[in-house]
């Protein structure tokens, strides 16, 4: 899960007569999406909006686990037991997040939905499970056990019991889905804001960029940098609002599909650059990694940049 909306606002300029800029916000995907979109008339962009819509629910119904008529559920169901023939588009998805994975070395992986919940973080939990247990609750997590067939366009989970999921990445690839069906239909300008995780193309009816704010979350109202951003993608991962401190250590939500251990160290990793998807695997395998790994993974990619925020405030921006 990525907790994002304290961090990223949007500053849009006054409209020009001769453009319409419309807003709306709806919940999908189990999140609140915020669709903006620039065009001529009202009429047309509120009809775009719908388009924009309709497709994140077309990619929902693909890849939520937790809907049990999606592909994605369909392979969960048989893992162990045999190989299932999916769409195109989900097998290439997967195909990616295994790319993902190793690049990262296992900090990303899409396999972790198999996770066993031992940690809480509502505040109750005031000392770490035992040893056992959190080595147990990834008995079932490992990319490596996903078999994908590209001829016969299946994916198997070799391992009974185990699963796959696309909260790390499914909310960005349907932001920069909405953007490619806008840009297909000529559509001037927009962003699909997917709480946090957003696409943008185009300009402001003024004709300047999109302007996106990085708040610090240790200085309520202190921006520490803002974004003009053209065709462009950002997406965060932060332990901001779920997180639990046992014996003054700081331990987030994220946790490292290889070890069962909550991520440290960082409390907010925000990544921008073409694509929202691919921003969002990179800031949660900086999460999990580490600002000193994390940034040696980030500087394989000189189109995405980066602003690491670590548990003691200090900050680490790309140049």
């Amino acid at each position: 899960m990525k907790f994002c909306s304290i961090f990223l606002f949007l500053l849009i300029s006054h409209l020009s007569n001769a453009q319409v800029l419309l807003k709306k916000q709806v919940t999908l995907m189990g999140s609140v999406f915020e669709i903006t979109i620039v065009d001529q008339d009202t009429a047309t962009v509120r009809k775009h909006i719908d388009l924009v819509i309709s497709e994140v629910n077309r990619i929902e119904n693909l890849i939520s686990e937790w809907r049990p008529e999606t592909q994605i559920s369909q392979v969960n169901r048989y893992a162990g037991i045999k190989p299932v023939k999916v769409d195109r588009e989900v097998f290439d998805l997967t195909t990616r997040a295994i790319e993902y994975s190793k690049n990262s070395n296992g900090a990303f992986d899409i396999s972790i939905a198999a996770l066993d919940k031992i940690w809480r973080f509502d505040g109750t939990m005031n000392e770490l499970p035992p040893e056992g247990a959190i080595r147990k609750s990834v008995e079932k997590v490992g990319y490596e056990h996903i078999v994908l067939d590209s001829a016969n366009c299946t994916i198997y989970l070799s391992m009974p019991g185990m699963k796959i999921g696309f909260g790390s990445i499914g909310k960005g690839y349907a932001a920069d889905m909405g953007r490619a069906l806008m840009q297909k239909k000529s559509v001037q300008a927009g962003i699909v804001n997917a709480s946090g995780d957003l696409s943008t193309w185009g300009y402001q009816p003024n004709h300047t960029p999109w302007l996106i704010g990085i708040k610090n979350p240790f200085k309520a109202y202190k921006t520490i940098k803002i974004l003009q951003m053209e065709e462009s993608a950002v997406a965060t991962s932060g332990s901001y609002e779920k997180y639990a401190e046992i014996g003054n250590k700081r331990y987030t939500h994220i946790i490292n599909p290889k070890t069962g251990y909550p991520a440290t160290g960082l409390t907010s990793v925000t990544i921008y650059g073409p694509s929202a998807e691919f921003a969002n695997a990179l800031s949660t395998s900086i999460m999990v990694m580490g600002q000193k790994e994390g940034l040696k993974l980030a500087k394989k990619f000189p189109l995405y940049h980066y602003v690491l925020i670590t548990d003691q405030g200090k900050i680490r921006k790309s140049r």
